[in-house]
């Protein structure tokens, strides 16, 4: 499946052209490309300059014009100097800032060090997920990674990679670990997550795996920017029955919802209007069906005693 990506909505209307919205550097250089990308395109869209004429004067290509507009790949600092001049931008005061993102957008972000075992499509998301203010996910066979323990992530590693060898497994493990521990700082999002009854009655990794699994999110749910939900089987069927998804709210004005949907070998960002609001539809949905809470903590109370 093609590798999408984040298309963030232009800066408010108003704005100084060539001027750099005072946006909070969080999130590493995935964002900082997208919020970059998405002042250039503004600038170009008000001159009334075509990708082709922009590419030509980088000496590039309209598609490569795309790329950086949607924040896809790295900005050379000159290749923006010339954009800027292209579009009209000639003030220093409003030139350096807009240069000064650039170079930020190609500082590596703290995942680059697990590239031997991070697949590209899933660097986006963990910028994404570094910057988000609200992560709204479902899950129908997993624990999310965010609330997993050691163990039970291990067990998910070594069902998803059977012939890693051990160091790749553990590299994998301590990915997750870092994420966990990012998300239990200061300033970390708000996780609202949705899974399917099946996630927590599926013996994955044994039994007392799944104990330890089951009183981490009884811990986890108490915590003020967790909030946990199960759909019960006798719900039935439900709004989302294609599959998990993600939808990352953001803080940032320059930053439109997004969906990841993961897929085996690649994934999906999704962030037009149309598609993030029939996601978020079957999100609130979800929501309604799964139990509150309260009735949820009982359920993991229950099953405990069960295992």
């Amino acid at each position: 499946m093609a590798q999408d990506s984040a298309a963030p909505t232009p800066p408010p209307e108003g704005a100084p052209a060539g001027r750099l919205i005072d946006y909070p550097r969080r999130g590493g250089p995935t964002v900082l490309r997208i919020l970059l990308g998405a002042q250039l395109r503004r600038l170009r869209e008000e001159r009334g300059i075509s990708t082709e004429e922009a590419g030509y004067e980088i000496r590039g290509s309209h598609s490569k014009i795309s790329r950086m507009e949607l924040g896809r790949v790295g900005f050379k600092e000159r290749d923006v100097a010339d954009l800027l001049t292209l579009y009209g931008v000639h003030d220093p005061e409003e030139r350096a800032p807009l240069l000064e993102l650039a170079k930020e957008a190609n500082t590596p972000g703290w995942w680059h060090r697990y590239g031997d075992v991070l697949p590209s499509w899933f660097e986006v998301y963990l910028g994404l997920e570094e910057a988000a203010s609200l992560l709204r996910t479902y899950e129908l066979q997993f624990v999310p990674g965010l609330l997993q323990t050691e163990d039970y992530a291990r067990a998910v590693v070594r069902l998803g990679f059977s012939d890693a060898a051990e160091d790749e497994v553990e590299r994998r493990v301590q990915l997750r670990k870092t994420r966990q521990e990012r998300f239990a700082s200061p300033g970390a999002p708000t996780l609202w997550a949705v899974v399917d009854e099946a996630v927590v009655r599926r013996p994955l990794g044994g039994r007392d795996v799944m104990r330890q699994q089951i009183k981490h999110l009884l811990e986890m749910s108490e915590l003020p920017n967790v909030t946990l939900q199960i759909v019960p089987f006798g719900a039935g069927g439900h709004a989302a029955a294609g599959g998990p998804f993600t939808i990352l709210r953001f803080a940032e004005p320059g930053l439109s919802d997004v969906v990841y949907l993961e897929q085996l070998t690649s994934a999906l960002y999704l962030d037009k209007p149309t598609d993030v609001d029939t996601y978020m539809r079957a999100m609130n949905n979800l929501c309604i069906t799964a139990s509150r809470p309260d009735e949820t903590t009982r359920l993991l109370k229950d099953l405990l005693k069960e295992i």
